[in-house]
């Protein structure tokens, strides 16, 4: 080892998580390390969310497609909701995350992949490997996981674990001509069982077509159910057309219940690390980046109250509606064909707001209420069946 630095605070993750901690860290020295040579590239999210979410955090409107139109289909029904009064945004994410890594105050550290730390007096000492460069130490008095589903902070301390219920997507990615660019579609069904797929434009004129599933539901491979869904009149029933000059994004998210604990001391996780994508779509970088700010803003006033104040307010936001929203999850990838039928009439009876609410996983006491009640009546009716 011939080389050891230190320093406060180090990032593991150079994603929207660790770079918004980065940007808003104050009076005190930081580094990030990332484990992909670019920070933004591969892309390994879809990048939907929320106008009012990319407004309410500054993001500039160059990094964004704004939707006005979801369209939602299963393998026989349509939807077509007028989300005018609450609008999605596509993210550009290779350009979003290069504008969140100029904010930041760290030191980057590109293609340096974390291997290992341990306590010491005063701190940890982290192993860590570049490419082309080999390993080095970085000795800090706190550290923030943000390194996505793997946690490799937290397991390597033995604090916790990687996910055993891991949300899966591929999505071919490639350019059209003489589409709406303000129309999103979202499908269900035989084509994404255990999952959803969708079709999502950019402003820079291409199309993100790709499917995701919960890996422990589903038996087919992705590649499977792409080949298929190629295969199928799906796309032409779309209005998408079929995929030409595409290039393949991939990502992995964790798919398992919202867990309280974020701060352990002086390691602190944050962003999908924290399971912090939501339940519903499995959608996150608004959230992350809300986080990782809050928590880059806990970290600057250097007390461990501070901390848990910033984990009281994450579980005040994100607990209960993402023990509801694990709810719905684990039901509906376990939906049939014709239970996502179902499933589609009764959101057409949905008012478009309340609809988007849902699928933000932003559930009111009243859609929690019913939510509960239907639950409680499915095992009761279970019960009287069984016996």
């Amino acid at each position: 080892m011939s080389t050891v630095i230190e320093t406060d605070i180090l990032i593991v993750g150079g994603g929207p998580a660790g770079l918004s901690v980065s940007a808003h860290l104050s009076g005190l020295t930081s580094v990030v390390v990332h484990q992909d040579r670019e920070i933004g590239k591969p892309v390994r999210t879809s990048g939907g969310s929320w106008l009012a979410d990319a407004q309410r955090l500054g993001i500039p409107e160059d990094l964004y497609q704004r939707v006005d139109r979801l369209d939602v289909y299963s393998d026989t029904r349509k939807i077509a909701l007028d989300i005018t009064d609450a609008p999605g945004v596509v993210f550009d994410i290779t350009n979003l995350y290069q504008w969140l890594a100029s904010q930041a105050t760290s030191e980057i550290h590109c293609a340096t992949k974390f291997l290992r730390t341990e306590k010491v007096a005063n701190g940890y000492l982290s192993t860590v490997r570049t490419a082309g460069k080999g390993e080095w130490q970085i000795k800090s008095r706190q550290i923030v996981d943000a390194s996505g589903w793997h946690c490799t902070v937290l397991e390597s301390l033995g604090l916790n674990t990687r996910p055993a219920r891991e949300g899966v997507g591929i999505e071919y990615e490639y350019p059209v001509d003489d589409l709406d660019m303000n129309r999103a579609i979202l499908f269900f069904g035989s084509f994404a069982l255990a999952g959803y797929g969708w079709a999502f434009p950019t402003n820079y004129g291409t199309v993100r077509l790709g499917v995701g599933v919960v890996s422990a539901a589903s038996e087919q491979s992705l590649r499977e159910m792409m080949n298929a869904l190629l295969a199928s009149d799906l796309l032409k029933r779309m209005g998408i057309p079929a995929p030409e000059g595409e290039h393949v994004n991939a990502g992995t998210i964790p798919s398992v219940a919202y867990e309280k604990t974020l701060v352990y001391g002086d390691v602190v996780r944050v962003g999908d690390s924290a399971n912090m994508a939501t339940p519903t779509l499995g959608e996150g970088l608004r959230i992350c980046i809300e986080q990782g700010r809050l928590l880059g803003d806990a970290l600057s006033k250097q007390t461990p109250r501070a901390l848990k104040a910033w984990e009281r307010q994450a579980n005040g936001k994100l607990a209960l509606k993402y023990r509801v929203g694990f709810w719905v999850n684990q039901a509906a990838t376990q939906y049939t064909p014709a239970q996502w039928e179902r499933s589609l009439r009764r959101m057409e009876k949905l008012p478009p707001a309340e609809l988007v609410e849902y699928f933000k996983n932003d559930f009111t006491t009243s859609m929690i209420v019913r939510r509960v009640a239907l639950l409680v009546w499915r095992k009761l009716k279970d019960r009287v069946f069984r016996a």
